[in-house]
């Protein structure tokens, strides 16, 4: 947005658009009466090549005839026209009224005798008429569109034809204005359309300093992700806002707004090819069958929900033990499909009773465990509630499920359990080595039960709750400025909807007691994460080489419990599988007897509050635990 102070015609502007629909009308009517009495005054004026004085019999023509021009301009619409949206067919619609007008003049003036041979004053006139009026409307237009350079300046990326589609549907709004297009084609540089001209890309930093463009919008609807992410990486230097062109069917029917132009989301700048899902995987453990999320209410069960809705389970219930985020959600898929049964139900992963009565009432074939508490250091500050969700939740899940002959159990696990410093990881690994040690004794005991566990572990989940990502969002809309823990700090990124589509399709390639590892592609500096953010935002980062910047990021110091970065895999080697995505971890494991000491001693130093038999536990049990303090 370009800023300038308002003045006092801006002002006066202002008003008039303020102004009800009849005041502008009238308005327009009297700046036509003075431009048609000019225009005949002139006419005269240019036709006798002097400066023409009135005489007595045209006075009554030169100040009443424009009476007759004011109905003929009503009838043919020019006062029911937004002036503001004036065009060729504007123009047109001017040039047959004033042309009837002056044929009506001319056979006044020669009737009045006012010149002997009026048929060049004919043509001035008509030329005159045409001026005046047709050049009222277009500076009135002009005045409107600029309106005290109140608006967004943009940059059109891409000359071709959807960046001219999208010129021409944002032509017309006063918000907007597009001031240049820029294009690769070498050719084209140095080349208009409608008038505005096509640069280099090289010139971005001179339109945004010189020319004060504040947002770029990006018309490649059809380029590809790895081009997009390079395009991307280069637009990122510039302190502008990036925006892509939505759908190009939609910009083809007139569909297409500035508030369809999508702002770029930080995923853009994840540089990672997105494969399609396996659909035979994806509806293998849900289509017509019964399915059960725990934690539908997170952002990873709720994503996990809208997953599993679109594979047409028979049922699908909804378990969280928040009513508030549990209504939120039924709410959203109830809307998004009305032929299957949702059934919401409140309770407690740890509540054996409940767990036990859902799942025989409603014969479970399926379950998807992501109750968790996951805040690393909410978990480190609460360490015994941490312990009864996380541990003893997924305990009681599980017992249920294989009380109640549930066929498939998917446990939502995390990187932070590889090699953990925190109380969260701890509880995440020790769930893990649960469900490991009752697969190896299901496969000792075919007969004890049908239950088919598996695990899947991956790393950070943009835009889910205690993500940075939301959290720098919000800090931005605040000013600033960003919190970093760490300048070295890395992580694991990928979408929530990926994740989600990768945990269904590697829980359907689980035999028994397989921990999957999701590939979450190339680490990213969560420094370089805040710094993109800002200039996305259109903004620019204050530090010492520009103390002037609009948005400051410091430095906390790492929470208890974080770590430097994050990885996925506790032993040294990992296994491939169908999906290339998707790869399977070879580790340790507990025998269920000796396990079964450990959870009866952890229940113990839980009910006690006993945090040195607890962080013991830990130490004996989960590999690499290596808490902070």
């Amino acid at each position: 947005m370009v800023n300038s102070k308002l003045t006092v015609s801006s002002r006066l502007v202002s008003k008039l658009v303020g102004l009800s629909r009849s005041g502008k009308t009238l308005i327009v009517i009297i700046a036509d009466y003075t431009l048609l009495v000019f225009s005949f005054w002139a006419s005269l004026s240019i036709r006798s090549n002097t400066f023409y004085v009135p005489i007595i019999e045209s006075n009554f023509l030169i100040f009443m005839g424009p009476f007759i021009a004011i109905p003929i301009f009503y009838f043919f619409g020019l006062y029911k026209s937004l002036i503001r949206y004036s065009n060729y067919q504007s123009l047109l619609t001017i040039m047959i009224a004033g042309s009837v007008y002056t044929l009506l003049w001319f056979l006044g003036v020669r009737s009045a005798g006012i010149v002997e041979k009026p048929y060049d004053f004919l043509i001035i006139n008509w030329m005159m008429t045409l001026f005046c009026v047709g050049g009222l409307r277009y500076f009135a237009r002009w005045i409107l569109t600029q309106r005290a350079m109140e608006y967004t300046r943009v940059v059109i990326y891409g000359a071709g034809s959807a960046g001219i589609q999208l010129e021409s549907a944002m032509k017309y709004n006063s918000e907007i204005k597009v001031i240049a297009f820029v294009d690769d084609d070498q050719n084209m540089h140095g080349q208009y359309i409608e008038g505005i001209k096509i640069y280099d890309p090289s010139s971005l930093s001179w339109l945004a300093e010189k020319r004060g463009a504040s947002e770029v919008l990006v018309a490649l609807p059809d380029i590809l992700r790895s081009e997009k992410f390079k395009l991307l990486q280069f637009l990122k230097q510039f302190p502008m806002v990036i925006r892509l062109l939505p759908d190009l069917t939609d910009l083809a029917r007139g569909r297409v707004s500035v508030s369809d132009l999508k702002r770029i989301k930080i995923e853009d700048l994840l540089n990672r090819e997105i494969r399609e899902p396996n659909k035979e995987l994806l509806k293998k453990d849900i289509q017509n069958k019964n399915v059960l999320i725990t934690g539908a209410g997170g952002s990873i069960g709720s994503e996990i929900c809208r997953q599993v809705l679109r594979q047409k389970p028979n049922l699908l219930i909804l378990f969280d033990i928040s009513e508030s985020a549990l209504y939120l959600i039924e709410s959203e898929l109830r809307e998004l499909s009305t032929d299957i049964r949702i059934l919401a139900m409140i309770g407690n992963v740890t509540r054996r009773n409940r767990l036990d009565f859902i799942l025989k009432n409603y014969k479970v074939d399926t379950i998807y465990h992501a109750a968790a508490y996951k805040h690393v250091p909410l978990v480190e500050k609460n360490t015994i509630p941490g312990i009864r969700c996380n541990i003893f939740g997924t305990l009681t899940c599980l017992e249920s499920a294989i009380h109640c002959n549930v066929k498939n159990f998917i446990f939502i696990s995390t990187d932070k359990a590889v090699r953990p410093t925190n109380v969260m990881g701890a509880t995440k690994r020790f769930a893990e080595l649960i469900l490991q040690a009752y697969s190896k004794r299901n496969l000792l005991d075919l007969d004890k039960s049908n239950i088919r566990i598996s695990m899947v572990r991956f790393g950070n989940v943009l835009g889910s709750s205690g993500s940075v990502v939301p959290l720098f969002r919000r800090q931005i809309e605040n000013g600033g400025p960003l919190t970093v823990t760490d300048p070295n700090i890395i992580r694991y990124f990928m979408t929530i909807e990926e994740a989600s589509q990768l945990v269904i399709q590697a829980g359907a390639m689980g035999s028994q007691g397989e921990v999957f590892l999701l590939d979450m592609g190339e680490p990213i500096h969560v420094l370089d994460l805040a710094k993109d953010m800002i200039r996305l935002s259109g903004m620019t980062i204050k530090d010492q080489a520009n103390p002037n910047g609009d948005i400051e990021i410091i430095f906390t110091g790492l929470r208890p419990g974080e770590k430097l970065y994050e990885e996925l895999l506790i032993g040294k080697e990992s296994d491939t599988t169908e999906h290339e995505k998707i790869m399977k971890a070879t580790e340790e494991t507990i025998e269920y007897e000796d396990l079964q000491r450990y959870i009866l001693d952890l229940n113990l130093a839980v009910n006690e509050s006993n945090f040195e038999k607890i962080r013991e536990i830990f130490l004996n049990t989960v590999s690499g635990y290596n808490p902070s303090s």
